[in-house]
């Protein structure tokens, strides 16, 4: 086992940012609020990203010979019960994500080679397109799982790639962006009106005081995914050091990118003239905007139209190919990561035999073919289903809202009673007061309370109440799935026990 403790600080960096880092964020960010979106971000990264991933970095380096990821670390603070609950909504969230990334990753295929989406076009053995997409993300699932079952050298490998991908996807961004303000004499494209740019949003849907705050909820939910690193913490190169080095690093790096690419994309896109038109919508705009650059890079540099517009294209069909190996990238660590945690780091007990079973590499294969079935049966149910299926679907993503970022309500809220415990060592501490402790806690806490508790109130006052159910209903139904599971476990176990001592 000594010899797959291979991951070092700069993989881990990569693999935090094909994780968390996501390019796309930043054009949503510019679309939904424009220059003002970069004080949400700083606030956000302040109040909720910096100090949980210091809270994380704690936890990884106390428990840096733990299988579990965060159900050892939960499990090791508030007791084995409430670390299963947490982790199992937590495995949940990712399993759904799983259920709609796997058809989502071959939009940016499709732009990479046809120059747009081109996925509602496709269609294989008389198929529909649905169908077809629906299959490529059966194979996707099955692909993934096969790779990395392989081993965790693979996962740090597929993930570092993608990384890199979308750092030079960033890096390709800004000098283009650097170069056309150059050229432009310091011109905007979105012109800067005092600090009212930096307050208002250009765009009408984000004007109310409502919209604003479900705008902070979005800043704050798109730096989640941290946790997903526990899982790997027992095979990297000292982990006490390089977990914590790891992270802080990201954090700073992560929020910097985002503030500076929010900014950088006021030079060459102004808001009304390149957003305000209804065929832009949150599912291309990362690819409306690069082409845009590239456009805006051709004028810039006084090539002709028509050299420009072929600019534009190749830059989205460079995006295609970023996106596309950035999904790749987070699949390989959250196919594995997520379950990892929650298999290998509970008692034995509450599995079946074959479900806590280690392959020749280390990994937890049988777990990850019977996590990739269920994966591919829901995705076959969704895109075979007809109309039915995809209301299914919808009511699916709608649970997983709020269980993705429901289970940092346990990791933050756990952390006090985790620095209560004397008989751990602890290889770094950046929380040493009790008393600033329980504030900063505290602070994060009123910070996701307040992003759950809106993200469930915004469809009731929209009166979609569906919407709201399944949102509300998410964490709700994990749970208690958790709760019963456990209970059967646990009396499965006392009977065990009991016919032994008989």
């Amino acid at each position: 086992m000594e010899k797959q403790k291979k991951i070092g600080v700069f993989s881990l960096i990569l693999m935090i940012f094909s994780s968390i880092y996501g390019f796309a964020n930043t054009t949503v960010a510019f679309d939904q609020m424009g220059y003002a979106s970069i004080i949400w971000y700083i606030l956000a990264a302040l109040l909720f990203f910096l100090p949980s991933a210091l809270m994380l970095a704690e936890y990884g380096s106390a428990f840096k010979e733990a299988k579990g990821g965060i159900y050892s670390w939960l499990a090791g603070s508030i007791g084995e019960k409430w670390a299963f609950i947490g982790t199992f909504i937590w495995l949940s969230s990712w399993i759904i994500w799983m259920l709609s990334t796997a058809t989502k990753v071959w939009i940016p295929l499709s732009t990479l080679i046809s120059g747009s989406d081109q996925t509602q076009t496709w269609s294989f053995l008389g198929l529909s397109s649905t169908q077809t997409v629906g299959l490529l993300g059966i194979i996707w699932i099955l692909a993934v799982t096969f790779f990395a079952s392989r081993g965790v050298k693979s996962i740090a490998r597929i993930s570092s790639i993608g990384g890199m991908f979308v750092m030079f996807l960033t890096a390709l961004f800004f000098v283009a962006s650097i170069v056309i303000l150059f050229l432009n004499g310091g011109q905007l494209a979105e012109p800067i009106d005092g600090v009212h740019s930096f307050a208002a949003s250009p765009n009408p849907q984000f004007s109310s005081p409502m919209a604003l705050v479900s705008f902070i909820t979005y800043a704050v939910f798109a730096y989640a995914g941290m946790e997903s690193m526990g899982g790997i913490t027992d095979s990297m190169d000292k982990p006490e050091k390089t977990f914590p080095r790891g992270l802080i690093i990201s954090t700073i790096a992560i929020t910097i990118m985002y503030s500076l690419s929010i900014f950088l994309w006021g030079i060459s896109t102004n808001w009304t003239a390149v957003l305000g038109k209804n065929q832009v919508n949150l599912g291309n705009i990362t690819y409306v905007l690069m082409n845009n650059l590239g456009l805006e890079l051709g004028k810039a540099m006084g090539l002709s139209g028509a050299t420009a517009i072929t600019l534009g294209h190749l830059l989205a069909r460079l995006t295609g190919l970023s996106m596309f190996m950035a999904y790749l990238g987070s699949f390989f660590v959250l196919i594995y990561s997520p379950l990892k945690s929650f298999i290998l780091g509970s008692s034995p007990n509450l599995w079946p035999k074959k479900m806590t079973k280690l392959n020749k590499a280390g990994m937890p294969a049988y777990s990850m073919w019977i996590q990739a079935i269920v994966v591919a049966v829901f995705i076959f149910l969704v895109a075979f289903g007809g109309s039915a299926a995809n209301q299914f679907y919808l009511i699916l993503t709608d649970m997983g809202n709020v269980s993705t970022s429901f289970p940092y309500l346990f990791l933050i809220g756990a952390f006090p009673f985790f620095k209560r415990r004397q008989d751990l060592e602890r290889p770094f501490v950046i929380f040493k007061s009790r008393f600033w402790t329980d504030a900063i806690v505290t602070v994060v806490m009123i910070v996701l309370i307040g992003g759950i508790g809106f993200t469930c109130l915004q469809p009731i006052m929209e009166h979609d109440y569906m919407t709201a159910f399944w949102t509300i209903i998410g964490p709700i139904f994990f749970g208690a799935v958790a709760w019963i599971f456990y209970r059967g476990a646990q009396k499965r176990s006392t009977s065990v026990d009991s016919a032994n001592e008989n």
